[in-house]
């Protein structure tokens, strides 16, 4: 009976699914042609920490990782990469803090307002090593690289979203053109797999 009286309700009172504020109204495609970068600021209403990128960025994609920076009330955070000799804190360097130095992506925070301004991979054994991560929506320039897809999106339990809602917001995001995935993408695994490959001498 309950079970019959939730499908009623769902029917009723549709569900509103939340998935990042770039996207909910649709994955806008403003990638240009010859675009090399912006400022990143921070949320601080002052004394703004800017970071500089002189690139475009790939790989974007929303994060259901419980480790990444989102905007308040998002399921998931939105990140790209780019080369880390693009990235160049311009201002207010000495707000930033490491949030967990032991991780894979040291990720650099603003001491005042707590976003994350740009995360970098510098262990030379991995395959993203030199690379930063970075939220384009902090930037205010138009052309980044859109959204792709959506990487650990279970994660999201972790971060107490009910289980029972899983498959609506993988229906969603499917909806969006953002297939869902609880790793990264195709592409990326592949990348990591080849770069465990060669240390290991399996492949030249």
């Amino acid at each position: 009976m309950w079970q019959g009286l939730k499908s009623i309700i769902a029917k009723v009172f549709p569900m509103t699914i939340s998935i990042h504020p770039s996207v909910d109204k649709g994955v806008q495609q403003p990638q240009a042609d010859g675009f090399s970068g912006g400022q990143l600021l921070c949320k601080c209403p002052s004394e703004k920490v800017i970071v500089t990128v002189t690139a475009q960025s790939a790989h974007n994609h929303v994060c259901g990782c419980s480790k990444c920076w989102k905007p308040k009330g998002a399921t998931f955070s939105m990140v790209a990469v780019v080369p880390s000799d693009s990235v160049t804190v311009t201002s207010h360097e000495e707000k930033l803090e490491t949030i967990d130095e032991s991780a894979l992506i040291k990720r650099h925070a603003c001491k005042g307002c707590g976003v994350h301004m740009y995360g970098r991979v510098d262990d030379p054994t991995h395959a993203f090593n030199g690379l930063d991560f970075i939220h384009t929506e902090l930037s205010g320039a138009t052309g980044w690289s859109a959204p792709e897809f959506a990487a650990f999106v279970s994660s999201i339990i972790e971060s107490g979203t009910p289980p029972d809602q899983m498959d609506a917001i993988r229906n969603r995001l499917r909806e969006l053109g953002l297939e869902p995935y609880d790793c990264l993408s195709p592409p990326l695994m592949d990348v990591i797999a080849t770069q465990v490959a060669k240390q290991n001498g399996v492949l030249n």
